[in-house]
Order: structure tokens, then sequence, then C-alpha cells
């Protein structure tokens, strides 16, 4: 987990510290990311890697690095230590290319944030590709544009339908007479202010001993005084 030998200007050779071979410019490094939710051995994050590797291979990619979580995949970045590690060292053009399994063993954070990724990369001038889904692959210029756009399109749409889900969830609670947003304090407060107006107390008492302020209790007499003479009026 977290190979890193791509990304090293040297190596050992024969105990001996020699200069790495020169890297060809027109050769992509590829940075694999690999994921399994569990990490109890009950799965295996090889059965992953080893095709990938072989894509490279197959490719004359460069494998710079390989970058391997056991956690679920609705976890955050800051909750996949090598999901985090895999956005740094991008930010740093360690590498040309992501390439992941499938979507989902990328992210399954849901689709605005596995977007945001993705956009990300792109914003940093990395490509990536997912293995088993064609279409999620900014490797061919030709297409990449379209798939940035086809994504973009789904983050706002995705985007739509919350805030529709939202709207839709408060009309429907208006309309079965429920309070929204934060509760009145003065709803809480009414039954013990009226307690102790009956019992004589002054407002600065009532400030002292509820943890009001002198204003707010004040403010909650005038609107129980107003609401009185409404119901005898």
């Amino acid at each position: 987990m977290g190979e890193e030998g791509g990304l090293e200007d040297r190596h050992l050779q024969g105990g001996a510290v020699t200069p790495a071979k020169p890297r060809n410019p027109s050769t992509t490094r590829v940075a694999i990311y690999a994921r399994v939710s569990k990490g109890d051995g009950s799965q295996d994050e090889e059965n992953q890697l080893l095709e990938l590797r072989e894509y490279c291979e197959r490719q004359g990619h460069e494998l710079v690095g390989e970058y391997v979580d056991r956690e679920s995949g609705r976890k955050g970045r800051a909750e996949r230590a090598e999901f985090a590690r895999l956005l740094r060292d991008a930010e740093k053009r360690r590498f040309d290319l992501v390439l992941f399994w499938a979507l989902d063993r990328f992210s399954r954070e849901g689709i605005r944030k596995t977007i945001a990724y993705l956009q990300r990369l792109d914003h940093l001038g990395v490509r990536f590709k997912s293995h088993t889904e064609p279409y999620l692959d900014t490797d061919n210029e030709l297409v990449s544009h379209i798939v940035l756009g086809v994504l973009s399109y789904m983050a706002e749409a995705e985007a739509a339908r919350i805030g529709e889900r939202t709207r839709a969830g408060l009309a429907r609670a208006r309309a079965k007479g429920k309070t929204l947003g934060r509760p009145d304090g003065f709803e809480r407060w009414r039954g013990e202010l009226a307690r102790m107006q009956e019992e004589g107390y002054s407002q600065g008492r009532m400030s002292r001993e509820t943890g009001l302020s002198y204003n707010t209790v004040k403010g909650y007499l005038r609107r129980m005084e107003a609401e009185a003479q409404r119901t005898t009026t």
C-alpha cells in the first residue's frame, strides 16, 4: 500500500544509490487507486490491482504509485488516508492519470461529491480513467471535454433534484401544520414566565432565574399581553 517507487528520482541497486533512468516525457505517469470496504482480510484489493497493473503495462504507461484504502467509499478524504494522499500528490502533479477499477471504488460519497473530486483532478491537469466504465475516461483528449460536460450537467441536475425534494418536504410539513425552522424560544418560556408573573416576580428576577436577557423577558411579556388582548376582544 502506498508504493511510490516511481516517484523517486533515484533507486537502490546492489546496496549503492544510483541515479534512476531518465523518464521519457511522452510516457504517461499513472497512479492506481484501489479500495475495498473491509480491512479484515475478507476482501482483497489485489483483484483490482492485478488488472490495473496489467493495463498500464499493455499501454506502455509508467506506474508511479499505488494508493489503497480499506474503508467504506462513503467516507470522505479525511477518513480515507490513501485517497487524501492521492489528492495531495495530484496537486503536486506527481502523475498524469488516475486509474481506478470503477467509479464506486473511487468514491461512494454521492454524485455531487464524487464529481467534484473528478473535476478537481481535471482542474489540476490530471486525467482519470475507470477501467470497467469506458465512458469515464478523460485520457482520450478528443472526448474528455464531453465527459466533463456530462459530469458537470449531472452535478447540476442532482443539486436541482435535492432542492426540489427539500422544497416539497417543506411544503408537506407546512400543509400538516408543522412549525419549520428553529423552535421559538417564546413558546418554550411562555408557561414559566406566566407563572412567575402570577407570583409577582419582577422582570429583573425573571431574567436572572431563566437566564434570558432583560430585553428578551420584556419582549416575551409584551407578546403575552398582546395575545391576551386579542383573545378578549
